[in-house]
């Protein structure tokens, strides 16, 4: 881990004082002045390794729970808000938005729900009032969902405890037959009066639950990991019903939000349950991340493994802090989470350059890369297209790309950093957020130019990207 890619002040600040703890005597107890941890906390001082370990000790947390936080990804969805053109005159720079980031991040939040609040009211406007928002690639419930499994790292404590009953119940129904499956027939029988079995259901549904005759159907297309992922986010509903309305009635989720939460709350129910905390954890460590291996030993598909790699955040006994997105072929991002640092557009679509996108053109296959953001950042990036559906003659199939990854200090626990020289910079590919706030204007795969571009064109040349022809004024 590289101490001059660390900004954490802010976090400092917050776990001192809610420990109670002076300035001063935090500064006594790190060994340095209380003026230089005024200045580590304001982020105008970078903070060492040495340092980070004396805190992470201090607080009684590992050094990667001290570091993962919801910053960056504040700071990159404020410059992603603030890039849009009824700004282009306002002078902000970037740094005005970090420190609005790093002083006071509940106002930074406040703004980006503003924003959202208004960028619905527009294209309401735009639409006649008569569309919806989901159509045109945005709805507010559901980026309300995203900021609430953001805000809670993507791990809920409570669900995984009520997995865990669940599935130590269902290993003892199993013990016998040495399978998962048997046991979770077994349970779901002997706990909710319920028999599972495979039906031909329309096309289009994957599960249906028939409380009347105490039966739950899975389409008789489905991979047999899926079926047993869509019974088990069934059970998540029954089983873990209260600790799932416990989170939402604890949050701000807004009116038409807590429909698509228990949906997202099942479903990490169903990952946990599958995929337990602790024999989850010791196979990435042993496997060094290795996805298809991990795959195997679990029973799971590629972006199931995936997701449940980003909820490794179990106080003591964390992973990798991971970054995850899903992307279709034609650049909608529908799911995404952060804990890597790396921002991932809010609104937009992403940078074409990001392997998320270059790994639709080899199927099938773990395309890796080096990815920096334009701040200099490095992230390790994986990423994989799927294929869902198609399961009759004739069916149609979508397909998907799932990214993950991690910052570049964490890149050498992952098997698909072998034979690849990190420090080397000709392995780096620059990418950004989105083309509207990317300041490279020398990208040949350039969509827009910056909000604050200005042209200035030479008709003499030629430049091999339109938007370098120009300059900024």
């Amino acid at each position: 881990m590289q101490g001059s890619d660390l900004q954490i002040g802010a976090r400092i600040q917050r776990m001192r004082r809610q420990k109670k703890v002076s300035q001063a005597d935090l500064a006594a107890v790190l060994g340095i002045s209380a003026s230089y941890l005024n200045l580590i906390e304001h982020n105008r001082r970078r903070i060492t390794v040495p340092l980070l370990m004396k805190l992470s000790s201090h607080f009684g947390i590992e050094p990667g729970e001290l570091v993962e936080n919801d910053e960056p990804r504040l700071v990159g969805d404020l410059m992603e808000l603030f890039g849009d053109e009824i700004f282009a005159d306002s002078g902000l720079t970037n740094q005005d938005v970090r420190d609005l980031a790093s002083s006071n991040a509940a106002v930074g939040r406040a703004v980006v729900r503003l924003f959202d609040q208004y960028r619905a009211l527009r294209v309401a406007k735009l639409s006649g009032g008569g569309a919806d928002p989901e159509a045109v690639g945005y709805h507010p419930a559901t980026e309300a969902v995203s900021d609430f499994i953001q805000q809670n790292a993507n791990h809920f404590p409570t669900l995984e405890a009520a997995a865990e009953r669940v599935r130590h119940d269902i290993d003892a129904a199993a013990d016998s037959y040495d399978s998962f499956e048997h046991g979770l027939r077994t349970y779901l029988f002997n706990v909710f009066g319920l028999s599972w079995r495979l039906a031909p259901l329309p096309v289009g549904i994957a599960r249906r639950y028939d409380a009347e005759r105490r039966e739950i159907l899975t389409s008789d297309v489905l991979s047999p990991e899926t079926a047993v992922f869509t019974v088990a986010h069934q059970l998540g509903l029954l089983a873990a019903a209260r600790e799932i309305e416990e989170l939402i009635n604890a949050s701000d989720l807004p009116a038409d939000a807590p429909v698509l939460t228990r949906n997202a709350l099942a479903s990490y129910f169903a990952g946990a349950l599958v995929m337990p905390y602790e024999a989850f954890l010791q196979s990435c460590r042993e496997t060094r991340y290795d996805i298809e291996r991990v795959q195997r030993r679990f029973r799971a598909s590629f972006e199931q493994v995936c997701h449940r790699m980003t909820t490794l955040q179990r106080p003591g006994l964390t992973g990798i802090p991971l970054h995850l997105v899903r992307t279709d072929i034609a650049g909608n991002i529908s799911k995404r989470f952060s804990l890597s640092g790396i921002h991932i557009s809010r609104h937009s679509g992403a940078c074409p350059r990001w392997n998320v996108y270059s790994a639709f053109l080899h199927p099938e296959r773990i395309n890796v890369q080096v990815s920096q953001m334009p701040e200099g950042q490095r992230y390790f990036c994986i990423a994989r297209s799927v294929a869902k559906g198609g399961h009759r003659h004739n069916a149609p199939r979508r397909h998907m790309s799932i990214g993950l990854g991690c910052h570049i200090s964490y890149a050498a626990q992952m098997v698909y950093s072998d034979g690849i020289n990190l420090a080397d910079p000709s392995q780096t590919v620059p990418i950004g957020v989105g083309c509207r706030i990317c300041p490279r204007l020398d990208c040949e795969q350039r969509a827009h130019p910056p909000v604050d571009h200005r042209f200035t064109l030479n008709d003499a040349e030629a430049a091999e990207s339109f938007y370098a022809s120009g300059r900024r004024s």
